[in-house]
C-alpha cells in the first residue's frame, strides 16, 4: 500500500527547467534532460507523495482526470520500482500518455487532495510529471510495442482527421480488428498535436514514434485529402460502414470589425504557429515571422502563450499580450472555485517566464498602418467587463487610449468551433448553437453511421477531453457495427468538468 505520510516527509518537486537564455535559441522542449537513472530516482521519490486516497479525486471524470486514469495505481507502482507494470496500468486507460503527460493542463492536479494544503511541502502529486516519466521509460526501453487484433472483422471504416481523438478512435478500433483508414488534409499527421502545437512544448518526434506503432498495428492513414472534396461523401459512404468525425474545432473567432484588421502584419493566431511548425519540419522560413518585431498578441489564453514562447524564439525585439479580463488571484478562490474544481487562478506558463509584458483590461479600439498598407501600431483602451440590458456581456471602454508599436498582430481569442464546407453539407450535418456537431449516447450523430468526437463535439477543449471522446466513440462504433462491445467509455457525450454556478 501506499506510504500516507509519504507527502509530509518529501518536498514537492517540478522537472527541471533548462535556463532561458539558452532555451529561447532553439526549439527543443523546455524542460532539462536527465539520465533514465536519475529521473527514475527524482519520479520514485515524488510518487511516494500519493496517498492511495479512499476517494481518489484526481481520476474522477467530472473533477480530475476524464480519462479515468488509475493514478493511485501507477503511482505506487513507480515508488516500488515497477515501472513496466506502471507502464501497462497506464496504457489501460491512455492511448497517448505521451502527449498528455507533456500538453495537458492537469485538472488532476488540481483535484488531487493535497491540493488543499498547497505549500511548498504539501501541495498537489506531481502527477503529470510522472505520467510523462512512465511514457518515456516505456518507449526508451522498447516496451511501447504494437498490440494486433487476433481476429479480422473485415468492417471498415473511416476516421476524418488525425489529432489526438481521431487517432485515439482509429486506435482502439483497429485493436479490435477492424480496417481502419484515417483521413488528413495536411501533409503530415498529427493535427494540432503537429502544427497547433509548438515544438518546444511537444518535439513532433513523439508523435512519430507513436504513428509507427499504430501503422505496424494495421491503421492505415492517408495524407493530403480532405473529405468532402478531395474524396467526395458519396464515395466515402460506399467504401466505409461507419465514419468517424474528428475534424476538430478549427473555425478561428476573429474580430473583423476592428479597424485596420486587414493591415498587413495582422494575423490569426493559428495561421501564425502552423506556419512556425512548417518551418520547424524543415518545409523552408515561415512566411510570418517575428524577427525584429514589436509582437502583440490579443487574448491571454494557452494559444496565445504558444504565440509568446514562438515570438522569442524567433528573435520578436518585444511581446505584449493583451487581456480584456482582470488579472486572476495567484492563490484559489474557494468561493467561486472550490477545490476539487478547476481552479480560476493566474498561470504562468514556461513562455511567460522568458520575457514579455502581460497586460489585463485592455483591448485593441484599432490598428495604424504605414504607407505600404503594414500594421505599425495598435490603439487600446483600457476597458471593463459588464453586462446589457439583456444580460449579454459587454466591454465598456474606460479611461484614455494609448497606442502601442505594433509589426505583427497576432489574434488568439479563440475557436468558434467545426468548420463549415462540403464535408458537412453533403453528410446533412449542421452545427449546434455552440458550432459544434450534435450526436446522441452512442456519439451518432443525426446521419447514421457518422459519428463525432473530439473538439468537433465538444468545442475547443483539452487533448486529454479529445483521447476520452475518442475512445468512447470508438465503442459506439463497435457496437454500431458488431451489436456489442467490450471496449472502454470514459466519457459519455453529455459530461462536463466539474464547475460551480
Amino acid at each position: 500500500m501506499a506510504d500516507p505520510q509519504g507527502f509530509l516527509h518529501v518536498t514537492k518537486q517540478e522537472a527541471r527547467k533548462r535556463p532561458v537564455e539558452e532555451r529561447v535559441h532553439d526549439w527543443r522542449e523546455v524542460y532539462e534532460s536527465q539520465s533514465a537513472e536519475e529521473r527514475a530516482r527524482e519520479v520514485s521519490e515524488q510518487a511516494s507523495r500519493c496517498m492511495d486516497c479512499g476517494i481518489p479525486f484526481c481520476h474522477s471524470g467530472s473533477a480530475g482526470c476524464p480519462l479515468g486514469n488509475l493514478i493511485p495505481e501507477w503511482n505506487d507502482l513507480v515508488r516500488r520500482g515497477r515501472w513496466g507494470a506502471a507502464a501497462d496500468r497506464l496504457h489501460a486507460t491512455n492511448n497517448f500518455p505521451e502527449f498528455t503527460g507533456r500538453v495537458c493542463p492537469a485538472p488532476c492536479e488540481a483535484a488531487c487532495v493535497l491540493s488543499l494544503a498547497d505549500t511548498h511541502t504539501t501541495g498537489s502529486v506531481t502527477i503529470k510529471r510522472i505520467e510523462q516519466a512512465i511514457a518515456d521509460a516505456a518507449w526508451e526501453k522498447g516496451a511501447v510495442g504494437p498490440v494486433l487484433s487476433a481476429i479480422g472483422t473485415g468492417r471498415h471504416i473511416a476516421v476524418v482527421g488525425s489529432g489526438p481523438a481521431g487517432l485515439a478512435a482509429a486506435q482502439q478500433l483497429t485493436r479490435v480488428g477492424h480496417e481502419v483508414t484515417v483521413y488528413e488534409r495536411d501533409d503530415r499527421l498529427g493535427g494540432l498535436l503537429r502544427y497547433g502545437i509548438p515544438e518546444f512544448k511537444l518535439e513532433k518526434a513523439v508523435v512519430d514514434q507513436r504513428l509507427t506503432q499504430m501503422r505496424v498495428e494495421g491503421t492505415h492513414f492517408v495524407t493530403e485529402v480532405e473529405v468532402g472534396i478531395d474524396l467526395p461523401v458519396s464515395a466515402l459512404r460506399e467504401r466505409y460502414e461507419a465514419v468517424v468525425l474528428a475534424t476538430g474545432a478549427l473555425q478561428a473567432r476573429d474580430n473583423r470589425d476592428v479597424v485596420g484588421r486587414e493591415l498587413d502584419g495582422v494575423h490569426l493566431a493559428m495561421e501564425y504557429l502552423v506556419a512556425s511548425n512548417h518551418e520547424c519540419e524543415g518545409d523552408g522560413p515561415t512566411p510570418i515571422s517575428a524577427r525584429g518585431k514589436h509582437v502583440v498578441i490579443i487574448g491571454g489564453g494557452d494559444t496565445g502563450a504558444d504565440c509568446l514562447g514562438t515570438a522569442h524564439r524567433q528573435g520578436a525585439l518585444s511581446v505584449t499580450q493583451l487581456d480584456y479580463h482582470p488579472a486572476l488571484p495567484t492563490e484559489r478562490d474557494e468561493s467561486s472555485t472550490p477545490w476539487p474544481a478547476w481552479p480560476m487562478v493566474l498561470r504562468t506558463s514556461p513562455a511567460h517566464a522568458e520575457g514579455g509584458v502581460r497586460r489585463y483590461e485592455v483591448a485593441v479600439q484599432r490598428f495604424l498602418g504605414d504607407a505600404d498598407g503594414r500594421v505599425r501600431s495598435m490603439i487600446l483602451a483600457e476597458v471593463r467587463l459588464g453586462r446589457d440590458e439583456s444580460g449579454q456581456r459587454v466591454i465598456r471602454p474606460v479611461g484614455e487610449e494609448i497606442e502601442l508599436p505594433c509589426d505583427l498582430a497576432l489574434f488568439a481569442i479563440g475557436f468558434e468551433g467545426a468548420e463549415h464546407g462540403p464535408l458537412l453539407d453533403d453528410l446533412d450535418l449542421g452545427t449546434n448553437r455552440r458550432g459544434s456537431l450534435s450526436c446522441g449516447s452512442d456519439w451518432q450523430t443525426a446521419t447514421p453511421g457518422v459519428f463525432v468526437c473530439g473538439d468537433a463535439h465538444r468545442g475547443a477543449s483539452l487533448v486529454v477531453w479529445a483521447i476520452a471522446e475518442g475512445r468512447s466513440a470508438a465503442r459506439g462504433v463497435d457496437a454500431y457495427l458488431t451489436g456489442s462491445s467490450e471496449l472502454p467509455a470514459p466519457v459519455h457525450p453529455t459530461a462536463l468538468p466539474l464547475t460551480v454556478v
